[in-house]
């Protein structure tokens, strides 16, 4: 199971990807800078939320986890 840090680290690293890349994308659908990045600041910090709250349902779930016995 990871640890929480790590949760959060994963989480932080994909939304900086994720950012960039929503950027770019609502760029070429606004032509703003501005917009784009205002759409993507909020993107991700639902992202962010969503993911997280996902991984911490997940890693108290013991479906599909095998054991190292």
């Amino acid at each position: 199971m990871d640890s929480k840090i790590r949760l959060l680290t994963k989480a932080v690293t994909w939304q900086v990807a994720g950012f960039f890349t929503m950027m770019l994308i609502s760029f070429l659908y606004t032509g703003s800078v501005a917009a784009s990045g205002a759409i993507a600041i909020a993107g991700s910090i639902a992202g962010f939320v969503s993911y997280f709250a996902h991984e911490l349902v997940w890693s108290k779930i013991a479906w599909g986890v095998q054991s190292d016995k």
